[in-house]
């Protein structure tokens, strides 16, 4: 199924047991919340190309990551079928956004800007670090592709404009 509207929400990152629950890897804080979706979506890459429809069944916490069982998932074979996908879920079924809250989803394509006004790239995707999220800015100089790596937190991320698409950071060009 492609559904356009989808958000990656994590990843399966192998089996938990032998009764079907897998382990996935967040991408973002906020899981509990997900629990109260009884159906989620799988899918091989985070593009929102096939996704697979899945029941939930349990969500627990485990160490730093998530356990999950699926109605459709009952042994281990089964979870390591499905070991590697991604999870996602349509928008309009996610809770709303408190201000200055964001999904992944809705950072990768913006531009990253300096409190100089300098371009330093745009994101292509965001990491979970543990202490927290860090931005992958990329800016193409005449072929050559250079890389950042910003951390997403309140000292260096003055402003996120959605509606300019863009990210004011207050991080040096040459940094």
């Amino acid at each position: 199924m492609v559904a356009p509207d989808m958000i990656v929400l994590g990843r399966i990152v192998g089996p938990y047991g032998l009764r079907g629950w897998v382990k996935v890897h967040p991408f973002g804080d906020d899981v509990a919340s997900l629990g109260e979706m009884r159906q989620w979506w799988l899918g091989v890459d985070d593009h929102g190309r096939n996704w697979t429809p899945y029941v939930l069944q349990e969500l627990k916490p485990h160490v730093k990551e998530w356990i999950v069982r699926f109605a459709q998932v009952d042994d281990r074979n089964a979870a390591e079928a499905i070991d590697g996908l991604y999870v996602a879920a349509p928008r309009s079924e996610l809770p709303k956004t408190a201000a200055n809250e964001y999904y992944w989803a809705d950072l990768i394509g913006l531009a990253v800007v300096n409190t100089q006004g300098e371009c330093l790239g745009k994101v292509t995707e965001l990491l979970s670090s543990g202490a927290h999220d860090v931005l992958c800015v990329e800016q193409d100089d005449g072929g050559n592709i250079r890389k950042r790596l910003l951390p997403f937190v309140a000292q260096v991320v003055k402003s996120v404009d959605s509606a300019k698409a863009t990210i004011c950071v207050e991080w040096g060009s040459d940094w």
